[in-house]
C-alpha cells in the first residue's frame, strides 16, 4: 500500500541500492535480481513498474547524481570567478565526481541503444545547454570571452563531448580520441572560448586512463 500511495519514495529506494551496487560490483555485473534481493521485500515486478530496464534504472541514477551534485550551480554564486573561470570550474567539479565519472564510463556500451542515445540528446538540450549559455554569455558581459556564436556553441558543446567522443557511437582508439580533443581545443580556442589550459588536459588524460582501448 504504502509503494503505491508513495512512489517516489520506492523509486528512490530502488535508486539508493542501485547506485550502491553499480559502484561496488560494476553496472555489468549488477542484475535486476542483485538490486531486488536488498530491497527488503519488493518484487522485482516492482522494480519493473517503475523502472522498464536496469538501463533506465542507471540512467535515472546518473540524472540524480548530477543534479544532486550539480557543477553549474557550484559555480554560480562565485562571483570571484568570471565566466571563463566558472566554466573551467564547472569541468573541473565534474570530473573530481570520481563515482559520476565510474558510472559515465560504465555507460558507454549502453550508447548503442538508440533510446539511450535519444535520452541524452534531449537531457542536453533542455539541462546542459541553458546552463552552458548562462556562462557564455556572462564571460562576454565581463570580458574573459569573445565569442558571437554563445547560443550555437551552448548546443553543439554537450553534443560533442558527450556523443562524438564517445567510442561507442563514433569508434576511436585512444589516440584517436585525444586527436579529438586537440580539435575540440583549437575549434573553442578559435570561436573565442579558450576553455582548456593544463589543469583541464591532467583532467582530460585521466578520464582517458579509464576507458577502456577499442577492441
Amino acid at each position: 500500500m504504502a509503494r503505491n500511495k508513495y512512489p517516489e519514495v520506492t523509486e528512490e529506494r530502488i535508486l539508493d541500492v542501485a547506485q550502491r551496487l553499480f559502484l561496488e560490483k560494476g553496472y555489468e555485473n549488477t542484475t535486476i535480481q542483485d538490486i531486488v534481493d536488498q530491497l527488503d521485500g519488493l518484487t522485482k515486478g516492482a522494480v519493473y513498474h517503475h523502472f522498464k530496464s536496469k538501463e533506465d534504472i542507471l540512467d535515472a541514477v546518473g540524472d540524480r547524481m548530477f543534479l544532486r551534485n550539480n557543477p553549474f550551480e557550484a559555480v554560480r554564486g562565485c562571483d570571484e570567478l568570471n565566466g571563463l573561470e566558472k566554466l573551467r570550474e564547472v569541468v573541473r567539479l565534474n570530473q573530481a565526481d570520481a563515482a559520476r565519472t565510474s558510472l559515465t564510463v560504465q555507460s558507454i556500451p549502453l550508447t548503442h541503444n538508440p533510446r539511450i542515445l535519444v535520452g541524452m540528446i534531449d537531457a542536453n538540450r533542455r539541462i546542459l545547454t541553458p546552463y552552458f549559455l548562462e556562462l557564455l554569455e556572462e564571460g562576454n558581459r565581463d570580458g574573459s570571452l569573445h565569442t558571437a556564436y554563445a547560443r550555437e556553441i551552448a548546443e553543439l558543446l554537450p553534443l560533442l563531448t558527450s556523443l562524438w567522443l564517445l567510442p561507442s557511437v563514433f569508434p576511436a582508439t585512444k589516440a584517436e580520441l585525444r586527436r579529438k580533443f586537440q580539435f575540440l581545443e583549437e575549434m573553442m580556442e578559435k570561436m573565442g572560448v579558450p576553455l582548456f589550459d593544463d589543469s583541464i588536459r591532467r583532467l582530460v588524460d585521466a578520464f582517458f586512463a579509464q576507458i577502456p582501448e577499442l577492441k
